[in-house]
């Protein structure tokens, strides 16, 4: 495969592979978020009291089901809405991802705020108009806040300059699944839309240093290898230190002794960018497999939803779709919508050339992706 994007060329068994890793990261991320739902702001105490010594095993009841996803999956899958807006665009010369991500994030703000879809709005894509998406799963206030209106956030004039919860964070996944662009271009890119809500250095670096790790999974690189990579290019930003700090201290916890919970809440609760960052990948690093990982990042006093996306996110991107728990995934919330997405996100990417372009476009395509 080419190294640009735009003339990247994929054969099937590469196609194959990417495809997989897309939809272990979009479900992985979904059924870790589903997972710490229920116990988002319960102490660990509580939690093994209600569910047992070894605290939640499986979905546990929230907002009236099993398997329900919150804010983190709902956001994510704007964000891979947005960039697949973005690569649609290109073609009529205006290309700025960061606009694309905004205006699919303003998207999710509606969903928010709506009771249902508006089918006045032509231009607002086939997944604004999923029904399922227009329930409020806790957003952060930062988020509701950052896109209250149509002003978007930059690195230079960021939206809530104070706040570096996770909210940015948890949904930057998808900018590493960009596998044709370089590292520096992907870090920079979800740098740029982090600071749409989070504009604190630690609420977006943070969503940059997830999206380079992602990055090397989705290109088949070790773990340990992409945190590295994440940290040279942290080194060179300004308020860089509490992020790399952060990915450090996961680091080093993995040779502190056998996982535990206690391990894991030794990087602190996960409301933060980079507790959150710290926590979910530590529990993808010291994973034995899917589920052991996700039971792990989930199970903590914190934000269970927000850690168990982001190591579902690693996880899934790491290992494939086929390694993913079928029993949790035949609960999943939205499970086609995601795998939809999943796959739409996939093929845009290895043949977007052939969906649209000056030679012609495929209609059906730019129904589902408009380009205004």
């Amino acid at each position: 495969m080419s190294a640009n994007a735009a003339t990247a060329i994929w054969d099937r068994v590469e196609q194959q592979d990417f495809r997989s890793r897309v939809r272990g990261a979009l479900l992985g991320g979904a059924i870790g978020d589903a997972l710490g739902a229920g116990i988002e702001f319960n102490s660990l105490a509580d939690i093994r009291a209600k569910h047992g010594a070894e605290g939640v095993t499986d979905y546990v009841p929230a907002y009236g089901r099993r398997g329900a996803v919150t804010d983190d999956t709902q956001m994510t899958l704007f964000t891979v809405d947005g960039l697949i807006r973005a690569q649609v665009r290109r073609d009529t010369g205006a290309w700025h991802p960061p606009t694309d991500v905004h205006r699919a994030y303003l998207r999710w703000a509606a969903t928010q705020r709506d009771w249902g879809p508006d089918e006045r709005k032509p231009d607002a894509g086939w997944l604004a108009r999923e029904e399922w998406l227009y329930a409020r799963r806790a957003p952060g206030r930062a988020c509701l806040s950052g896109l209250g209106d149509e002003t978007m956030g930059t690195v230079e004039r960021p939206k809530n300059p104070d706040s570096k919860g996770c909210g940015a964070v948890m949904r930057s996944a998808p900018f590493g699944l960009l596998v044709g662009w370089e590292p520096e271009l992907v870090f920079q890119l979800a740098v740029e839309c982090g600071a749409q809500t989070h504009g604190h250095p630690t609420g977006y670096l943070a969503a940059g240093a997830f999206a380079v790790i992602m990055h090397g999974l989705a290109r088949g690189e070790s773990l340990d290898g992409s945190v590295q990579r994440a940290l040279a290019l942290l080194a060179a930003r300004p308020g860089h230190e509490e992020t790399a700090d952060a990915l450090k201290q996961a680091l080093g916890a993995v040779r502190q002794g056998l996982p535990s919970a206690e391990r894991v809440e030794s990087l602190g609760e996960g409301w933060t960018a980079e507790e959150a960052l710290s926590m979910g990948l530590y529990c993808a690093l010291v994973a034995e497999d899917v589920r052991h990982g996700l039971l792990l990042a989930v199970n903590h006093s914190g934000d269970s939803d927000s850690t168990g996306s982001i190591c579902g996110n690693l996880l899934g991107a790491m290992h494939g779709e086929t390694a993913l728990p079928p029993g949790w995934l035949a609960e999943l919330e939205g499970r086609a919508t995601v795998l939809e997405l999943a796959d739409d996100f996939a093929m845009e990417m290895t043949q977007g050339a052939a969906l649209h372009g000056p030679a012609g476009s495929t209609p059906a395509w730019l129904e589902r992706y408009p380009r205004s």
